[in-house]
This record gives structure tokens, C-alpha cells and sequence, in this order.
């Protein structure tokens, strides 16, 4: 699933007053905290993860692992924070038309 620009326009809005729900620390990305990403995932559908004391490239590869593994869709990344969003079975947002 592929995000419109129009959509992601709508989940910026919507994820704007939110705080990281996730926080990578020192261990970098683990199993326990791919987990916790998935199920904030599956319980909130769309999240803000933080993740600190990582160069840009670091960063940004670490970033792509977590798109890969959680099957999420990176709506934004600002400084350290990136917004997921994942779409549940029981639709908590309702998402504009493309």
C-alpha cells in the first residue's frame, strides 16, 4: 500500500499533537523494540518513534528496517522522529480518497 501525497498531507495533521510512542536508545533496534513498534502499530495505526544518537545514514537505515519489518509506511521523519503509520483491522482512521 502506497500513500497519496494528499493522505500523507492528512496524516501529518493527525499526528502533529502526538508524542513518540517508541524510543530507540543505546541498543539500537532490537527484537524487543520491533515488537513494541508493532504492536503500538496494530493498536494506534499511526505513531511517532524517536530515534536518538544516530548519524543521518544510521538513521535513515534503521528507519527503512523498521518500514520492512513492521510492513508500516513511513509518513514523515523530522530530526529524530518518525511518523508510522499501519492500517489495523478494526480502522481507527479513516484515510481521504487518492
Amino acid at each position: 500500500m502506497t500513500l497519496s501525497t494528499k493522505q500523507k498531507q492528512y496524516l501529518k495533521g493527525l499526528a502533529h499533537h502526538l508524542n513518540p510512542v517508541v524510543m530507540l536508545g543505546g541498543n539500537g533496534l532490537t527484537e524487543g523494540v520491533l515488537a513494541e513498534i508493532d504492536n503500538a502499530l496494530s493498536h494506534h495505526e499511526l505513531i511517532k518513534v524517536k530515534v536518538a544518537g544516530a548519524d543521518r545514514d544510521t538513521k535513515q537505515l534503521i528507519i527503512d528496517a523498521i518500514v520492512r519489518e513492521t510492513k508500516a509506511q513511513a509518513v514523515q521523519t523530522i530530526g529524530h522522529i518518525v511518523v508510522l503509520y499501519r492500517e489495523s483491522e478494526e480502522k481507527k482512521i479513516s484515510l481521504p480518497r487518492k
